[in-house]
């Protein structure tokens, strides 16, 4: 049931039989159906989740319901609202099942412990937030100095398997351009 979350916290830090137990003990594992939320906005983020089985997406709506969606977790990815979670406020953004999901997560007064208890685990949490912080530089970056067609290259490059699993519209809002203009890059690409 956890072998997923344990395979990929070992490529950056090695857990001894007794510091996997212990960290095993304080995981929440939950199901979301297709369209439910793991955090509506205005909620505190209390969890950082990991993604077993399933597709969320991560997004904030504007004054004109307009969606601007900020990531995508598939198996294996960690999400969460750092800046909540971190910080205690309310979350800006929602975090939905695009897909049936299972989820593993850990809150935020537990990961504390065993950031006490297991001094390595904060050596785990610092790689997982500069990896998020990168990304999201990347991602701030390529928004602002690549066109439409990069970013589209990129994403598929970066997220092959993804596409399939995401609708267009949705991908559009992630690489921040219309789904009209996705369609022509998209058409453009073929016909290279």
């Amino acid at each position: 049931m956890f072998d997923l979350i344990l395979k990929n916290i070992s490529r950056h830090i090695h857990l001894t039989s007794e510091e996997t137990e212990r960290f095993i003990s304080v995981l929440k594992t939950k199901t979301l159906r297709k369209r439910h939320y793991l955090l509506q906005a205005g909620d505190v983020c209390r969890f950082e989740n990991f993604v077993t089985k399933g597709l969320l997406r991560a997004y904030t709506t504007d004054d004109n319901g307009d969606e601007h969606i900020i990531m995508f977790a598939a198996e294996e990815w960690w999400i969460s609202d750092l800046f909540s979670f971190l910080s205690d406020t309310p979350s800006t953004m929602q975090i939905d099942a695009m897909e049936d999901s299972e989820i593993i997560s850990i809150e935020k007064p537990d990961l504390e412990k065993l950031y006490a208890d297991i001094p390595k685990f904060e050596r785990l949490m610092r790689i997982l937030f500069q990896n998020a912080f990168v990304a999201q530089q990347q991602r701030i970056l390529a928004s602002i100095s690549q066109s439409a067609e990069e970013r589209y290259t990129s994403f598929v490059k970066k997220y092959p398997k993804l596409e399939q699993r995401i609708p267009q519209t949705q991908i559009a809002s992630y690489l921040g351009i219309t789904p009209e203009t996705l369609s022509r890059v998209r058409k453009q690409l073929a016909g290279s």
